[in-house]
């Protein structure tokens, strides 16, 4: 009997595995087809948006950084995508390294009382609200300019913009997505810890998925 089981056990992975390879099979539920894409208003999905920051760390190697869970709106009309709007907040407390210790060093409150070296204990979220989109003329891309407010500072900010997909998700929802860059300066937001060592410019990767309300 004892050595039948794991047979068995094996047989019962097999089983149950069966489906689940199945479901893998075929094509992405996303794919880059504008004309999937449908009026309304969509949320982000905090599970699947994420800012990635990106510094050189003294002169030697580039540093990478999470900020995760961004939460916010997209209003989108396919008719006149020059019309979009988005709104969007990142949690700062949020943030994510490879270092334990420089997350806490990140989050660290000021000495005695004074300023933080970087974003300080329980930081404000940081807030990105467009004010103008111009698409090129494919429209696949496009330059979003808004407001980024970070650590109390607003700043025109100019994203570069790619349309990534578009399609009904695993939860029956329509989603669509897009990834963006830009750069900005820390200092320009009164982060000036480190500089030159730790470069002033930021690199932002933004990756985001909005599904439909």
């Amino acid at each position: 009997m004892r050595r039948i089981l794991p047979y068995a056990a094996l047989a019962l992975v097999a089983v149950v595995a069966t489906p689940i390879v199945v479901a893998q099979g075929g094509s992405a539920p996303g794919a880059p087809d504008k004309s999937r894409v449908t009026a309304g208003t969509y949320a982000a999905d905090p599970l699947h948006t994420m800012v990635v920051w990106e510094v050189d760390h003294l002169g030697f190697s580039k540093y990478t950084g999470i900020f995760g869970d961004v939460t916010g709106t997209l209003v989108l009309d396919p008719k006149n995508p020059a019309a979009a709007k988005v709104d969007v907040t990142i949690p700062v407390a949020k943030v994510t390294t490879a270092s334990a210790g420089l997350t806490s060093h990140l989050l660290r409150a000021g000495k005695d009382g004074g300023k933080p070296d970087f974003f300080g204990a329980s930081p404000a979220d940081a807030k990105f609200v467009s004010t103008s989109v111009v698409l090129d003329d494919d429209g696949d891309e496009a330059k979003v300019t808004g407001n980024l407010t970070l650590n109390g500072v607003t700043k025109p900010v100019t994203l570069d913009v790619d349309f990534h997909g578009a399609g009904v998700g695993m939860n029956k929802k329509e989603t669509v997505g897009f990834q963006a860059e830009t750069t900005i300066k820390r200092s320009d937001f009164g982060i000036n810890m480190g500089i030159p060592y730790v470069s002033d410019a930021v690199e932002l990767e933004i990756h985001a998925a909005f599904e439909k309300q």
